[in-house]
């Protein structure tokens, strides 16, 4: 049976003081008065029913996630009792599916994008679960057609082809994994049309991912094994504690996926073709691109803001009766919460997280 899992574990640190440890950025009505996560839940029921469809997170945010998604059945909440990375919140929800049904097929999907058209990501998702429904050993991960050579990105080298039976899209082999590559090289993979952007999202068959795990990556295994063991009883609990925190911490790219590209396991790699906007709202100048912009290409997100002279800012504010007013600023960007405020310019953004961290060390985790 297929089954949806959204991976919203994420912290968002580069949306502070927005987005903070215990509201991280999925959870805000960020996009149009919606979260990332309802986004992502939506696009799901698309193509699933809600009984099958599970959010993993930290342990920590299951009582705001219920309340974001209130159709969620709680049995669907994996909750991470701390993050080990992606290889193991995938293969934690695969091991808890797996235990429920040996056949369970599982689309890994993100609660860090806005993904446009819907119908495109839906029938993609439908293509991918084709691919697993007659090659059941392999791994499928999502192509997102690059607009340009971007640095910041993984990517994804398209083989030849995959025949389907089922005329329901076209799929490749995956001949190799290339990760943030620099200016010239971006570049030239864009101009070559056989590399796609690494979307991070991915469909396959549980058992197989988790049998890729067991050749990769066997301490996991072995404590994935030990949690699913467990999930219907008494123990859950204790076990998740005791077991989750030892393990290996390694993203499911470099653990698993990459491997198996390679020949180093007994799955094999496809890609299908996501044509969409894909926006990864890591960043406050990319969560700008959802926001509504004034005649000044301002991208502004608070109820009461004066500017004179002031053109291409990000202006958010979350208090609808604090007023923001600039005179001759440009390219910057102000975020004003309740306990904190950010001012920085437009071409620094990526320095957030430095900054994060530096207001740890002065403050401990009274900001965080």
């Amino acid at each position: 049976m297929q089954y949806g899992v959204i991976m919203a574990g994420g912290a968002g640190t580069r949306l502070w003081p927005l987005s903070r440890g215990n509201r991280p950025k999925q959870l805000l009505p960020v996009v149009q008065g919606k979260s990332l996560l309802r986004l992502s839940y939506d696009r799901l029921r698309g193509v699933l029913p809600a009984e099958r469809i599970f959010v993993c997170t930290g342990a920590a945010f299951g009582p705001q996630v219920l309340e974001n998604l209130p159709e969620l059945p709680k049995e669907n909440l994996l909750g991470e009792p701390m993050g080990r990375d992606t290889a193991n919140a995938v293969g934690f929800s695969a091991a808890v599916l797996r235990q429920r049904d040996k056949d369970a097929v599982a689309a890994i999907v993100t609660a860090d994008h806005v993904i446009e058209p819907i119908e495109n990501f839906q029938s993609a998702l439908r293509t991918a679960f084709d691919v697993t429904d007659e090659h059941p050993n392999m791994l499928v991960t999502f192509g997102i057609l690059p607009s340009h050579g971007h640095t910041g990105l993984g990517y994804v080298h398209r083989g030849e082809p995959l025949r389907l039976k089922r005329d329901t899209g076209t799929a490749y082999r995956v001949l190799g994994f290339k990760e943030k590559p620099d200016k010239p090289t971006a570049d030239r993979y864009v101009e070559s049309g056989r590399y796609y952007w690494n979307s991070g999202m991915f469909v396959w068959r549980c058992d197989t991912v988790l049998a890729e795990l067991a050749t990769h990556l066997p301490l996991a295994h072995r404590g994935l094994t030990r949690i699913a063991d467990a999930w219907d009883t008494a123990r859950r609990d204790a076990v998740l504690q005791e077991v989750y925190p030892t393990l290996p911490k390694i993203s499911i790219d470099y653990a698993v996926m990459e491997p198996a590209s390679q020949g180093k396991g007994r799955a094999q790699v496809a890609v299908v073709e996501m044509p969409v906007q894909w926006l990864d709202v890591g960043s406050w100048p990319a969560l700008a691109e959802t926001l509504r912009t004034d005649e000044h290409s301002n991208a502004v997100e608070c109820n009461a803001c004066v500017f004179v002279d002031s053109d291409d800012n990000i202006i958010v504010s979350e208090d609808p009766e604090h007023l923001i007013s600039t005179i001759g600023i440009n390219d910057m960007i102000i975020v004003h919460t309740r306990d904190a405020t950010l001012v920085c310019p437009k071409g620094e953004a990526q320095r957030v997280k430095e900054l994060v961290g530096k207001v740890k060390e002065k403050f401990g985790n009274k900001y965080q």
